[in-house]
């Protein structure tokens, strides 16, 4: 479902509080908008730095400067009580730390339903005080899809249009596309345009491994290994490459290779993506491990959603054994037993999906 569709039925059972997860909160500011003109809704914007603005009037700033206190209380003045109000507020969970804030937020959640008066939060991350926890519904901005991606790359070719690839050459744009914002696609799309004059993955996957650096839970194998460069295992060679040829009725969605060192595991694994065209990610379960309670499953649950926003990709697991060692026991507090918890959950998830 559509975030304005959500938004609409939210809307009309009169949930006051809706915080939306974003990282395209000006993307999600637009749909919002265009969605209120259709449905004739009042709209006010509020961020720190250009304070209160009014969706019909956007050249009309409210001196409200950067203080979410005044933006809260103009908002029962825009719902006349014969429509709906809605104010959008960047970012504010930066602001829910103050009391005084927090209470504010409380009354006008309340007295809202009677208002028609909604709030709504544009932020990358749900933080939302144990006080108005009831009062919030959390909905998800979806990233774009295949379809918009592939809109995005028709809007930058269209004075050029034989720069966009064509058949299975898309298809492996797109995937590797997919987990991008639009944004960061659009950017991908334009570096590969001044590059090569076409879009190619190998431009988007160089932009997907900028992210990867910046949270340090994944790496992106760059290599150029391939099956001609390892010799045996043509059994495990067959098996994989029929598993991942798209139509095919293999299911396995992983192998755990068991043998000595110096056999060939990790090379194989770097050399299955340049089989296939996928890109390899390196996932090291030691390095996931973290000093306070709870960081170590944040960290795996975090690398695992990672690694599906990336996908179709080959994830490489290397020494899992290693990571694994304390399953079973409470020399850890039960950490390696949790993590392998979330690890067989994961794989489970993606064998069925």
């Amino acid at each position: 479902m559509k975030l304005t569709e959500q938004l609409t039925d939210y809307i009309h059972a009169a949930f006051t509080g809706l915080w939306i997860q974003t990282y395209e909160p000006d993307e999600a500011e637009r749909e919002i908008i265009q969605h209120a003109r259709q449905q004739k809704w009042k709209v006010a914007i509020w961020d720190v730095a250009n304070g209160l603005r009014v969706e019909s009037n956007p050249h009309g700033t409210q001196d409200t400067g950067g203080d979410p206190l005044a933006a809260l209380r103009a908002l029962p003045a825009l719902a006349d009580g014969k429509g709906t109000a809605v104010l959008l507020l960047h970012s504010f969970h930066r602001f829910l730390h103050n009391p005084e804030v927090i209470q504010t937020t409380f009354s006008q959640l309340v007295a809202g339903k009677q208002q028609r008066a909604f709030v709504v939060v544009l932020s990358p991350v749900v933080q939302i005080p144990v006080e108005l926890e009831k009062l919030f519904v959390v909905l998800e901005h979806a990233l774009p899809d295949r379809g918009q991606l592939q809109g995005i790359a028709r809007e930058l070719t269209s004075d050029q249009p034989e720069d966009i690839p064509k058949g299975d050459d898309l298809e492996r744009v797109l995937d590797a596309a997919a987990g991008l914002t639009r944004y960061e696609a659009e950017g991908a799309f334009a570096l590969s345009l001044t590059r090569h004059n076409t879009i190619r993955p190998d431009a988007i996957w160089e932009l997907k491994a900028q992210a990867l650096k910046k949270n340090n839970l994944l790496s992106l194998h760059r290599g150029q290994e391939s099956f001609n460069q390892l010799g045996g295992l043509e059994a495990l060679k067959g098996f994989c490459k029929r598993a991942l040829t798209p139509g095919r009725s293999v299911r396995a969605k992983g192998v755990l290779l068991l043998s000595p060192p110096g056999c060939g595991k990790s090379a194989f694994s770097k050399s299955l993506g340049n089989e296939t065209g996928r890109p390899t990610l390196l996932l090291d379960l030691g390095a996931l491990y973290g000093s306070l309670v709870g960081a170590t499953e944040a960290n795996v649950r975090q690398a695992l959603r990672i690694a599906d926003a990336m996908s179709p990709s080959i994830l490489m697991v290397d020494e899992i054994e290693k990571a694994l060692s304390g399953v079973g026991s409470q020399g850890d507090s039960g950490v390696s037993t949790r993590l392998f918890g979330t690890m067989l959950t994961w794989l489970v998830r993606r064998l069925t999906a």
